[in-house]
């Protein structure tokens, strides 16, 4: 009876540990998707809070060439961003669909009306580069971005603009 008991613990403790790693795995599979599938595309970005002594070193973004709800409310919840060429190397979204687009790249954003959510808000850095990513986003810069086919989304670095 007691081989019973301990074997069922070991079982639940297996579910457990199991379903635990599943959460995990489906909380990263976007970002990890994106940055081994996805194409390399050019945002231009601009500082929104460069160190944010909450979250650690971590530099918050803002991109200037996707829409914000500023002017009219955004659709509510996951909406998609067309990314086009601005003509040069940068990738800009003019506009927000409630669905996927059938070509080219996109971001699958979610929405609260007001502000797009795409993946790439934030970059880890150490707090001597997140000094220099203020210094080098005050300049104008871009960000290298990988975004895979389901428009899924990361942030690779910022560089100088071109």
């Amino acid at each position: 009876m007691t081989g019973t008991g301990l074997s069922s613990t070991r079982v639940r403790l297996g579910v457990a540990v199991l379903l635990q790693a599943l959460l995990v795995a489906a909380a990263v599979a976007p970002q990890l998707s994106a940055r081994v599938t996805g194409e390399e595309l050019l945002l231009e970005v601009a500082p929104l809070d460069p160190i944010d002594p909450f979250r650690g070193a971590y530099v918050t973004l803002a991109y200037p060439g996707l829409p914000r709800g500023t002017e009219r409310p955004l659709p509510r919840g996951t909406v998609f961003v067309p990314l086009e060429q601005d003509g040069g190397e940068v990738w800009r979204g003019e506009r927000v669909l409630e669905s996927a687009p059938d070509t080219g790249p996109y971001l699958r954003c979610s929405s609260d009306g007001f502000a797009l959510s795409c993946g790439i808000e934030s970059l880890f850095a150490s707090q001597e580069r997140a000094r220099r990513l203020e210094q080098q986003l005050a300049e104008g810069a871009v960000a290298r971005v990988r975004v895979d086919s389901r428009g899924n989304a990361a942030v690779q670095e910022v560089l100088p603009a071109p």
